[in-house]
């Protein structure tokens, strides 16, 4: 195996900025550990990820190097496993504990499984396109005004279909937050400070799908973070909107078409990205 050196610096700093792309200039980034290259190496083996994708044959030959590079700056977020074993967005889907400790610090799932997750039996393994590419669960309180604004947000965005390349923008899909638009006030962030918008809640909708899009290896074109914390997400998975300036960004990255399902039941919000089939197939 090759060493790295200041090449490796480079390769982890590409990392962060596509879990957090720049166009969302306020976007916190991942913290990048020097522990984090032999917990990335851990779960790679060269062989098998150069067997497994033919397209990476074509593209990089048998370069461990290259094709660990590869791995680390887009396998991961398009949900490629790069030994068999380990696939982060599954182990990251799978497990709620670990999303509310990790957030989007792939670096941790992985250290978690090698250190603990393995020994307790936890599934890593990557799954078919057959079920949910990713999926993440946000609480709300029914009784609250609020609640209106989550559950039209949701529906909203409920069964959209992205077409491979296809791009989607929260903001075009929710709109007009009015309240001709059947939106109700709600409390917001203005500021700094928590006041009375009309909307209030959408923002519980586009956190929820862009954990979703995290869980589903999707990397996103803009996200911004919130100005204060929220409750129904860690932090580093909240993503704020605001018309006209802060948007919430993304682009199909799979061949196949995919779906968007917003659900909402009993004060769980539910959104998920998978598959879509067409009746017959």
């Amino acid at each position: 195996m090759k060493k790295w050196n200041v090449g490796l610096w480079t390769v982890l700093c590409a990392l962060a900025l596509l879990l957090f792309p720049a166009k969302a200039q306020a976007a916190e980034r991942v913290q990048i550990r020097e522990s984090d290259y032999d917990s990335f190496r851990a779960v790679f083996d060269a062989e098998y990820y150069y067997n497994a994708y033919g397209d990476l044959q074509a593209a990089i030959g048998y370069d461990e190097e290259g094709l660990f590079r590869h791995f680390i700056s887009y396998g991961i977020f398009e949900g490629r496993t790069g030994d068999g074993e380990f696939c982060f967005r599954t182990y990251m889907e799978s497990y709620g504990d670990l999303q509310a400790a990790f957030g989007a610090d792939y670096a941790a799932y992985c250290r978690h499984y090698l250190e603990y997750g393995r020994a307790e039996g936890r599934t890593a393994a990557v799954r078919e396109n057959g079920g949910s590419i990713g999926s993440y669960t946000t609480v709300y309180n029914v009784s609250e005004q609020r609640a209106v604004n989550v559950e039209l947000a949701a529906s909203k965005i409920n069964g959209t279909v992205l077409q491979p390349g296809e791009r989607f923008s929260y903001n075009s899909a929710v709109s007009p937050i009015s309240l001709g638009g059947g939106y109700v006030m709600g409390p917001a962030f203005s500021g700094g400070r928590v006041v009375e918008g009309v909307g209030g809640g959408v923002c519980q909708v586009s956190s929820t799908l862009y954990a979703a899009l995290v869980m589903s290896g999707i990397p996103v074109t803009e996200r911004h973070p919130h100005s204060l914390p929220v409750e129904y997400v860690p932090r580093g998975l909240d993503a704020t909107i605001v018309i006209g300036s802060k948007d919430l960004r993304f682009a199909n990255s799979f061949s196949y078409p995919i779906e968007i399902t917003a659900v909402t039941e009993e004060g769980r919000l539910t959104v998920s990205l998978r598959p879509y089939v067409t009746e017959g197939e």
